[in-house]
């Protein structure tokens, strides 16, 4: 005869929402197979973003690109300290998207593409907060019409972007900001903030 316990209702719904938020989350091989586009020249994507919004730890950079990779819009926000859920932070991304983009859900196929960069501490190797960022910005893309790019993360060893094996020691998430040629234009000032840092910091409070 076999004794058990049969799961009360609270645990049932823990279990539930539990594997609801794993679910919300893309390993390393996920991603990989899903075809995102590599970066030309992802040094410079790199650079640039960081010499325009000079990230801190758990900065997150969402940047816009058109086909020739030329920067369209750019935002940055820091993410409160709250579990790794994919959901969470896909709102956080589209959120800054409406703002500084139009979507292109009208289009038949999309021709921009949305790349994130992170700036966290620890090292380079992937970690399940790397694979809710992932979820997110594939689902945010989605949802505004973007083709979703690669995913960046910004740490004391370098930069790299995930799922490519491609990286670099400089900028690292201690280094400074490398000042703009003089032949470039001043860049636009960045955005910073807003609703999406309001709505990781009220979740987190929670």
């Amino acid at each position: 005869m076999t004794f058990g316990f049969a799961p009360s209702s609270a645990a049932s719904a823990s279990t539930s929402a539990s594997a609801n938020t794993v679910a919300r989350v893309l390993e390393p091989a996920e991603w990989a197979a899903a075809g995102i586009p590599l970066l030309r020249n992802p040094r410079e994507v790199v650079g640039g973003l960081h010499t325009r919004h000079r990230p801190k730890l758990s900065t997150a950079i969402v940047a816009v690109l058109d086909a020739d990779e030329r920067l369209c819009a750019s935002a940055s926000f820091t993410r409160r300290p709250a579990p790794a859920d994919g959901w969470m932070l896909r709102n956080a991304l589209l959120d800054q998207l409406r703002r500084v983009i139009p979507h292109d859900l009208r289009r038949r196929a999309p021709v921009r593409t949305a790349v994130l960069l992170y700036c966290r501490d620890g090292d380079a190797r992937w970690t399940e907060e790397d694979g809710a960022w992932m979820w997110g910005l594939r689902d945010a893309c989605t949802l505004h019409g973007l083709r979703c790019g690669a995913y960046i993360t910004l740490t004391r060893d370098g930069w790299q972007v995930l799922g490519e094996g491609r990286g670099g020691r400089r900028p690292n998430s201690e280094s400074a900001p490398e000042p703009f040629a003089t032949s470039e234009a001043p860049p636009p000032p960045p955005r910073t903030g807003g609703a999406a840092s309001e709505i990781l910091s009220r979740v987190a409070a929670r």
